[in-house]
Order: C-alpha cells, then structure tokens, then sequence
C-alpha cells in the first residue's frame, strides 16, 4: 500500500530547490512512497522532465514567510499558500503526513488548527532525535511548541516520547528523563516536581528520574522531557556549541601551519565521525507529536540530504503505524 506524502516545496531557505532534489532522490529510494508536492509548478516541473507515476505537483504561487510573526493569521489569511495546502491534505486524507522546512510557527499552527490534535493530548509537543556520543541519539520534547506547560503536558510528553522511541526507534522500554536542575528526587521548580511525580506513578513508562543538560549528550536517556520554553533553550544550546565547535577544530587547522594540516589528514576520518556524531539533522526533522497525522518540520536551512532523511523518518512513522498506536493508547486508557 502506497505512503502518500504531502511537501510544502515552497518552505525552506533554499526552496525549491533543496526540496525537489530530495524528493527526487525519494523517488528513486522509496517506490512505495506517493509524492504530492505543493508549491509553484513553473519552478518545480523543470526538476521532473520525465512523467512519474508516483509524483503529483498542486500548482500554488502562494507561500507562508519565514519572516511571518503572527502565525496563526499567516494561515487563516494563506488559505492557498503551499504550507495550508499541504496540511488540507492532510486533513481531507488524501495524503498520510506532511514535511514543511518554512516557517516553524505557522507548521505548528497548520498542524494544531487544520491537521488537528489527538483529543486527549491537550498540547502537541516538538520532538526531535538528538545527537549522543555513542551514536544512539534520544529524543527530546517539547522543543518549543508551547512556552508554558503543565505537569500534565509534561506527563504526556513522557508517555508520546516513549511509544515515538519504541515504534519508530526500536528502543525497548526505552528510558525516560526528566529534564531538571539536578539529579536528586525533590529538586526544581514546581511544574518539575509535579511532573516527576506524574510520569513516576505511570507504571507504563520506564522512568529514570531527573536528568541534567550536562549529561544529555552522553546518553542518560532514551526519552527527555522538558518545558517548551526550556527545551528550545537547551535545543539552541547544542546546535550552537556542535557549530561551534567544528568552526573552532577548523580554525585551529587552518592556522596551525604544517604540523596541524598533517595532523589532520592523519586524523579525517575520526574527524568526519565527529562530524557525523554531532549532525542533528542526519536523523531527520523535528515532529509535531500528538497529532492526528504525522507533521514532521525540516530545519529552515536544510539541504536535499537533510530533507530526505526526514522523508525516510516520515517514512518510518507511517510504517510502524505510531500515530494510530498512540491513539489506541489513549483510547484503551479512557475506556
């Protein structure tokens, strides 16, 4: 049975040209895969001279700004531009799920007001799978989809996180983390002393307590939960410090004569692994969990390699079936 995938070809920095050239390689990887692009015929079909049975191209000139700053109206006054479009789709069941790289705050808002929520999750969270050093990665919501949040958010967001980490990830029981100021049972603000206690009476969920932000990147845990306000900050704080941090390794080369540019050679490959370790994008887009369909955000400035592993991430979702696991989770649960 065909996976039908919606793309906004139109979001994105480099659009549509990172866009297309992605799905053009997920035309040759992925046969099983539906392609409906939606976005400016004019300068997508030059990228397709040839007929594909597996592509569908929605003519729209309109497009949503990356520079929009009121979402929500963008996409009530919008109703043509490629990102509603997509998400239209998605709704009407026409298409399976949805990939956007455009404006994040009008794809959360897309896929909150058109695609619709889960009825018992009451704030989608933005999850990501992040890097570790061992190269197993964990995942980690809210990435910035609510500022505020409850202990109740958080609680979902731990029971969401674990059932994307078992079906997609193929992580048994996989180990879930608080995200707090210390390790100890008692610390943080209220909303993190509440949520400890929530998502530690869930039986259901393999809960290790409180993890700290020094510790992420080594693998404490499978699962990470945290407020959307903080985990947008710690977000931007590893993708900065991994940017960073490779900028520096390649100053240090270029201007430490001889020794340092042999020294390098020598040491390519183990720096091209660092490289690999650190490259958040490599495991594909940002989802909206808690949907009623995958909606899965590429970054504003992926390339066609990092749009494509959020096709095959999309992909992956829609082959274990996650969403229609997680409602049956919560309807079982409300029974």
């Amino acid at each position: 049975m065909k996976k039908r995938l919606a793309i906004d070809a139109m979001g994105g920095d480099f659009a549509p040209q990172s866009v297309v050239e992605a799905v053009k390689m997920g035309l040759e990887q992925f046969p099983d895969i539906q392609f409906t692009l939606f976005g400016d015929e004019t300068k997508i079909r030059p990228y397709f001279p040839e007929e594909n049975h597996n592509l569908i191209i929605v003519h729209t000139t309109e497009k949503i700004d990356s520079g929009e700053t009121d979402p929500v109206r963008a996409i009530r006054q919008k109703k043509t531009s490629s990102m509603v479009m997509a998400a239209n789709a998605v709704k009407d069941g026409t298409v399976d799920a949805m990939i956007s790289a455009g404006n994040t705050g009008a794809l959360l808002a897309s896929g909150i007001f058109v695609v619709g929520r889960i009825k018992q999750i009451e704030r989608p969270g933005l999850m990501s799978t992040l890097p570790t050093l061992d190269g197993k990665g964990f995942d980690m919501l809210d990435l910035g989809a609510n500022a505020e949040n409850t202990a109740r958010h958080l609680h979902n967001y731990a029971v969401i996180g674990s059932f994307y980490a078992e079906e997609v990830r193929g992580i048994k029981k996989p180990r879930v983390g608080l995200l707090n100021n210390g390790s100890e049972v008692g610390k943080g603000a209220p909303l993190q002393k509440e949520a400890y206690e929530l998502i530690a009476a869930d039986k259901n969920l393999n809960f290790i307590g409180n993890v700290e932000a020094r510790d992420l990147l080594s693998g404490v845990a499978d699962v990470v939960v945290a407020d959307g306000f903080t985990g947008n900050a710690v977000l931007k704080s590893i993708e900065g410090t991994a940017e960073n941090l490779m900028k520096q390794l390649k100053m240090s080369i270029n201007t430490g004569g001889i020794r340092s540019k042999i020294g390098a050679v020598l040491m390519k490959k183990s720096l091209y692994h660092l490289k690999d370790a650190l490259d958040y994008e490599k495991a594909g887009g940002a989802v909206l969990f808690g949907l009623k369909a995958p909606v899965v955000k590429s970054h504003g400035s992926s390339n066609a390699d990092a749009i494509l592993a959020t096709i095959k991430q999309t992909r992956k979702m829609l082959e274990t079936e996650v969403v229609t696991s997680l409602k049956t989770h919560y309807r079982e649960e409300n029974q």
